[in-house]
């Protein structure tokens, strides 16, 4: 679990060197971006959109576990929708009373670990399972990978934003 606050510097002909550098990577910046926060600002929104730092937090251990457990692998998990209000993927991300930050910082690293594997013991051009989040036509590999990249880059960002609204500090 590197905690660089720089972009990786991997330049390796290996795609899944590359994934697994910067999935690491998008991890650390937004352990980052949580670290120093108060329980207080983690827990209270500062946006117009209402989503609370540990909300996005928990959203993105999700997001993880859903593309390449559930996903790719096709495995039951428990509560895939589990950010979501009432377990609908358009609802709104929640965080159950009771789950701390630390918590939540582990699952997401635990979360990178079992990525790690995956990538490592499958090829990119691999389809994902049917049978778990897919019922039919399910992406690569690849493609699993570039979407979550997205996924944390847009939200690291969104944390950029929100960490500046709640103490000022910016920058990586």
């Amino acid at each position: 679990m590197p905690l660089s606050d720089v972009e990786p510097t991997l330049d390796s002909p290996e795609p899944v060197a590359q994934f697994v550098a910067y999935l690491d990577y998008y991890r650390a910046a937004v352990e980052r971006k949580l670290d120093g926060l108060t329980d207080a600002q983690l827990r209270t929104s500062l946006l117009p959109s209402g989503w609370t730092p540990l909300e996005l937090l928990i959203h993105l251990v999700h997001m993880e576990r859903r593309w390449f457990v559930w996903g790719f692998l096709g495995e039951q998990v428990p509560d895939p929708w589990g950010d979501h209000v009432d377990g609908e993927p358009a609802g709104e991300w929640r965080v159950p009373d009771g789950v701390a930050p630390a918590e939540l910082v582990a699952a997401l690293h635990a979360g990178g670990e079992r990525t790690r594997q995956i990538l490592e013991n499958h090829d990119l051009a691999d389809r994902g399972a049917v049978g778990g989040r897919f019922m039919s036509d399910p992406p690569t590999l690849s493609w699993i990978c570039f979407h979550v990249l997205q996924e944390y880059a847009r939200h690291a960002g969104h944390l950029d934003i929100a960490r500046e609204l709640a103490d000022g500090a910016t920058g990586e």
